[in-house]
């Protein structure tokens, strides 16, 4: 028995990576995703190289994942890669709470995000 098997969500061109609870800002983490939409894939990697931002290092790893997949997974070419899409999710929010003077406490966010990159291959150039 078992279960069926889902059918695929993406095109035969494309392949996904989705990295969860990264610890940095939905905000933050987009401007980088910003940075690499619609790139292709060996220049999106070369700008998060040389990018001064902390979570581009996180950025770059799940994009090398994502062009793993494409190679291994789907067997697409890696040269006609781009980065179709790269959006940003609103994870969980630890609370903390610091001591202040007089008996008060403030309160420290500590946000999460889930970064997904879709690659996709290039058509006839």
């Amino acid at each position: 028995m078992g279960k069926q098997a889902k059918p695929r969500v993406l095109a035969d061109s494309e392949a996904k990576t989705v990295v969860r609870n990264i610890r940095v800002s939905p905000q933050k983490l987009n401007l980088v995703a910003t940075m690499i939409r619609g790139m292709d894939v060996n220049k999106a990697i070369a700008t998060l190289t040389f990018s001064r931002r902390r979570i581009s290092n996180d950025v770059e790893k799940a994009l090398q994942s994502a062009i793993a997949n494409a190679e291994n997974n789907h067997s697409l070419d890696v040269d006609r890669l781009y980065v179709k899409e790269a959006h940003v999710g609103k994870g969980l929010v630890m609370k903390r709470f610091k001591a202040r003077a007089r008996g008060r406490g403030a309160r420290i966010l500590k946000p999460y995000s889930h970064l997904t990159i879709i690659v996709g291959e290039r058509g006839d150039q």
